[in-house]
């Protein structure tokens, strides 16, 4: 059953109950109201529901209603139900607000269509509400499960993983494609440490010129080489307390690697032109989109330095693993496009949630982003582009239904009802699919962890 609340206000006895049927037949809850002043003591900024209203009644009328409910929240989607007389004032009420309006007599099935797209869209509006506020709490109680979000297993682990490193001053390396989120997890993993009130530096090693590295991550003295002609501080330095991201660490030429492994050894470095090192007191945390291993293997990466780097070493998952957290992720990122160009967020369907998981994203969070700024920007939505994966055909279709469930149901906020329906199965076959795949409900509601 849909959990959001159908508001049905109607001072005629016969139709307010005929109503209450309905909506009750069509597994829609519903709060039946004889009068406006009783509907508004439901009505709040975050009642999750939709208010369905007859225009005309005794005392305060539909549009009065509609007034009061859109000045408590401007988003509540409001239906007026009309006489054939009133039409153009319902006409007029849509300019001033109103989600639709249904003429007397009207069609059962169209009441419930009507209202059940209200809620798709009142329901949309809620998670985005959520998705918001969690995002501007990204510093809050746990910055790890604020800035990684996603209910997938490979997500769930991660945090894991994170949260065990956090407690402990170990450095890291982390691998994944372009475009995972490598800086954010760095990030997050700095501020749920001890570190988290002291700098976090980070370097994008392939963005320096070779001839710089090396002044840039230690330093250099007065008169060190050609044109230095004060002291200046380097990266390790600055992050001192603190946490050192050196970002496409496999960048670094394979003469400088050999004074990287030596400072993250003895925890000190020695500012270029001068003989007296410098004692450091840091977390550092290194990142690359290559093999490392492999890189080593090839000589174009000391092992030595990758020994000391990978005590942890933590993997991002591409989307394509994940799935089932694309379409919450969107959102999330539907949301701070939102707040960075000062735009509404567009009304996005369920159906086109779901299918923004079926396709492959090759620049991943990164790419998802551009579509995300699309959107806001009033470009709509990319063609679906979905490529079959590489392994057994069985173990590709129980991994694309399982992901094709997830995220319909990340779509749908958890609702089973609209789930089945989106995916034309009965709710026999989806309880048993969701208990083959080891999918749960409540994993999928907006107020679910991560």
């Amino acid at each position: 059953m849909n959990e959001a609340p159908v508001l049905f206000v109607d001072d005629e006895t016969d139709l307010r109950i005929a109503g209450e049927q309905t909506l009750t037949l069509a597994d829609l809850p519903v709060i039946a109201c004889a009068t406006a002043e009783a509907a508004l003591e439901h009505i709040t900024a975050d009642f999750p529901g939709v208010l369905i209203t007859d225009i005309r009644m005794p005392g305060m009328d539909g549009t009065a209603l509609m007034a009061e409910a859109l000045s408590r929240d401007p988003d509540l989607p409001v239906i007026l139900v009309t006489g054939h007389a009133d039409v153009g004032l319902a006409v007029q009420s849509i300019r001033m607000g109103a989600y639709d309006f249904i003429e007397k007599p009207y069609d059962p099935a169209r009441l419930v269509e009507t209202i059940e797209r209200a809620l798709d869209k009142r329901r949309l509006t809620m998670e985005v509400r959520a998705l918001k506020a969690q995002a501007a709490g990204a510093g809050g109680a746990d910055p790890i499960a604020s800035m990684l979000n996603g209910r997938s297993a490979a997500m769930a682990q991660l945090r894991a993983q994170l949260r065990a490193v956090a407690e402990t001053d170990a450095d890291a390396l982390i691998e994944g494609a372009t475009g995972t989120g490598k800086e954010v997890a760095a990030r997050a993993l700095h501020a749920a440490s001890r570190r988290a009130e002291r700098p976090f530096v980070a370097v994008n090693c392939a963005a320096l010129p070779d001839t710089m590295i090396e002044s840039e991550l230690f330093g250099h003295t007065p008169g060190a080489f050609a044109g230095a002609t004060r002291a200046r501080y380097g990266k390790f330095e600055h992050a001192r307390g603190g946490t050192l991201f050196l970002d496409q660490i496999d960048s670094i030429p394979l003469p400088l690697q050999g004074k990287l492994l030596t400072a993250l050894h003895d925890r000190e470095i020695t500012p270029l032109g001068s003989n007296e090192p410098v004692a450091l007191d840091l977390r550092v945390i290194a990142a690359s989109r290559r093999d490392l291993a492999q890189a080593a293997r090839e000589g174009t990466f000391r092992d030595d330095l990758l020994y000391r780097l990978n005590v942890v070493t933590l993997r991002m998952p591409p989307l394509a693993e994940r799935r089932e957290d694309i379409p919450s992720l969107f959102q999330i990122l539907l949301a701070e496009a939102s707040t960075r160009h000062s735009r509404p967020v567009p009304p996005i369907s369920p159906d086109a949630l779901a299918d923004l998981a079926t396709r492959d994203w090759p620049g991943n969070i990164r790419e998802l982003r551009n579509e995300a700024e699309r959107a806001i920007l009033g470009f709509g939505l990319g063609e679906t582009g979905a490529t079959p994966g590489v392994g057994r055909l069985a173990d590709q279709m129980a991994a694309h239904e399982r992901s094709l469930i997830a995220a319909t149901l990340s779509a749908q906020a958890g609702s089973i009802k609209a789930t089945y329906e989106a995916l034309g199965i009965s709710r026999k076959a989806l309880y048993d699919k969701m208990q083959k795949h080891g999918l749960d409900r409540s994993d999928f509601r907006p107020d679910a962890e991560g």
